[in-house]
């Protein structure tokens, strides 16, 4: 081979590694433009009401999830509480942002279900306005199906939820002296130290302690409102263990 031809063979050469570099670069730039051009920042949608919040993430390929309702004084019905993630945040499109609707204040009375069937009591709650929360059960002296405790109870008011959890009687079993302990994790203290005294079940002072306010949301956690004074954080034994009457329960109780 010649020295021409040597020296077109590397000229050329050296033209299709320029062609693959400029070519790399780009499908680079392209990537990065086609990355930032799906990524958008999350609007505040605190006190929007839920038509203009969806009007508001649908202009931005966002998707809006509706998490939670609670009643508040502050923000009017039909209203955004909070939202998930924080304004401000860069996420992808099609990201689903989850937010806390407002209800407005309370305007509902808590009708007493204590001592009834849990029916009767699901039927009364709806009535009202309410819907029936968490339902645990724990055996008892008292008529299978009848209402031992409620949270939160008769006629409370400044509640955050439209939702009330039973603690329900259940039918006695193979052996009666023990039970299953109901998990009684966001209830007031003395409404979960009642519900154990009518079955027997001795409790412990309560250990206090103070609890700092998280954020109301992120990642793919529930929106959820500070705890309250007196609601009760942990318990032991934990729920779902076996109790009997000489087990004295602990709960850890928000001060």
């Amino acid at each position: 081979m010649n020295t021409r031809a040597i020296s077109n063979f590397f000229q050329v050469g050296l033209l299709l590694l320029l062609l693959v570099a400029v070519a790399l670069m780009a499908a680079i730039v392209t990537m990065q433009f086609a990355i930032h051009g799906a990524e958008v920042e999350v609007p505040a949608l605190k006190d929007m009401t839920v038509a203009d919040a969806l009007s508001e993430t649908a202009g931005l390929g966002l998707n809006l999830d509706v998490d939670n309702r609670y009643y508040s004084g502050d923000v009017a019905a039909g209203h955004i509480l909070s939202q998930s993630p924080a304004a401000g945040t860069v996420v992808r499109r099609e990201w689903h942002v989850r937010v806390a609707e407002s209800l407005g204040p309370q305007k509902v009375d808590v009708p007493d279900a204590v001592g009834v069937d849990e029916r009767v009591a699901s039927l009364e709650l709806r009535r009202a306005g309410l819907a029936v929360g968490e339902i645990a059960r724990l055996p008892s002296s008292a008529a299978e199906g009848t209402v031992l405790a409620q949270d939160p109870p008769a006629h409370a008011q400044g509640i955050e939820q439209p939702s009330v959890n039973l603690l329900v009687a259940a039918p006695d079993e193979e052996t009666p002296d023990e039970y299953v302990m109901p998990d009684f994790t966001g209830w007031p203290i003395a409404s979960a130290n009642a519900a154990l005294a009518k079955a027997g079940i001795r409790t412990g002072p309560p250990t206090l302690i103070d609890v700092p306010v998280a954020p109301v949301g992120s990642g793919d956690a529930p929106i959820r409102p500070p705890a309250k004074p007196g609601a009760v954080l942990t318990e032991s034994p934990a729920a779902g263990s076996r109790i009997d009457e000489n087990t004295i329960v602990q709960f850890t109780v928000v001060k």
